[in-house]
């Protein structure tokens, strides 16, 4: 009953192998899978199917559809209920090995490398009150120096520039700009708007990076100002990054570096919303205090970005959250979706890091 070719089964079951003995080695993956096979993918898929003016995703949602157009023509052709019985379970086993196996080799051991913040010598820790309160501070100083550059009126910004040149100029600043971070990142990851516009908030995700394409995704309704750092953020991901935070962190530290000051603006304004929350969680009196020192301009930013979200809320958050957290936690992000709120004390490691070396 179960005779035939197993092959994708096979591989994906190896690939499962071979990423338990990369869980066990973070410095061999690192070295032979994130810093010399991916490079090599990267590179591929950014000179092929990244030049197509869509998102190639849709080929992907298309070959689903054939890949069961195809399973049904040969199921009707089986005679006998254990023929196909036998040629359902074959196909199923062989359609998540295959799966499984282009989500590793693709892009998925990248999972099991050395975190960047221990690559390049930080040490983060959760910040206390006394910490938090002079970072705030800081971020706001530095929103309300570059906020006039963009808009020299206290209106909430709600345009840029075109998509296309934005990416383009997020893409270029990551390229300018990684080697702050000591990390050998090569590529020209593309980050493509997907469509219909708002159906990924509606699933509770901003933007996405696809293994199985290569690409990564943000929702056309994003606010213009959370744009330029999403689309970094996701830029990250294509260049090999897992964790959340990480991507955060260096989303944060290309923007803030950036001679781009829509992109710095963005950096900032994301890493400002991250400290609010966690001041939120510490003291809501502190919180209210620190709100009203907030420049008007800023203010109304954020809460442009807040009325913006309230448009495109999920059709069910807590099975998109919970979801989202237990496949990272699968992949070896033991944070799980609490690592998206590490940027605040990645920014205060990376500062005090910079003090240190001046």
């Amino acid at each position: 009953m179960l005779r035939g070719n197993w092959t994708w089964s096979i591989l994906g079951l190896i690939s499962l192998l071979i990423r338990h003995f990369a869980i066990q080695s973070p410095e061999k993956t690192e070295e032979i899978y994130s810093r010399k096979f991916f490079p090599g993918i990267r590179n591929v898929i950014d000179l092929s199917i990244s030049k197509l003016p869509f998102p190639t995703v849709y080929i992907f949602i298309a070959s689903i559809f054939l890949f069961f157009g195809i399973f049904a023509y040969y199921f009707s052709k089986k005679v006998g209920w254990k023929s196909k019985l036998g040629y359902t379970i074959r196909s199923l086993f062989n359609y998540l090995g295959a799966l499984i196996f282009f989500f590793l080799v693709l892009w998925g051991y990248n999972y099991q490398r050395i975190p960047v913040f221990e690559q390049i010598g930080m040490q983060p820790r959760p910040m206390i009150e006394e910490e938090l309160i002079p970072e705030l501070e800081l971020t706001r100083n530095l929103l309300n120096q570059l906020r006039p550059l963009i808009l020299d009126d206290t209106v909430a910004i709600d345009s840029i520039m075109p998509y296309s040149e934005l990416e383009r100029m997020v893409r270029g600043n990551m390229r300018e700009h990684l080697y702050l971070l000591g990390l050998n990142f090569t590529g020209e990851p593309r980050t493509k708007e997907f469509y219909p516009a708002g159906f990924m908030r509606k699933m509770g995700i901003l933007g996405i990076y696809f293994p199985y394409t290569g690409e990564s995704y943000i929702d056309p309704t994003l606010h213009p100002l959370e744009k330029p750092f999403t689309i970094a953020h996701e830029m990250a991901h294509s260049y090999g990054v897992t964790d959340e935070g990480e991507a955060n962190f260096i989303a944060w530290v290309i923007g803030s570096n950036s001679d781009d000051i829509l992109l710095q603006y963005s950096a900032q304004l994301r890493l400002l919303r991250y400290q609010m929350n966690d001041l939120y969680r510490m003291s809501k009196e502190l919180y209210t205090h620190f709100y009203r020192t907030l420049p008007v301009g800023i203010r109304n930013d954020l809460i442009a970005i807040n009325r913006n979200a309230e448009k495109y809320k999920p059709i069910n958050l807590e099975i998109s959250r919970k979801s989202n957290d237990l496949f990272l936690k699968t992949q070896g992000v033991k944070a799980g979706v609490l690592s998206y709120q590490q940027l605040p004390m990645l920014a205060h490691a990376w500062r005090k890091r910079l003090k240190s070396e001046d």
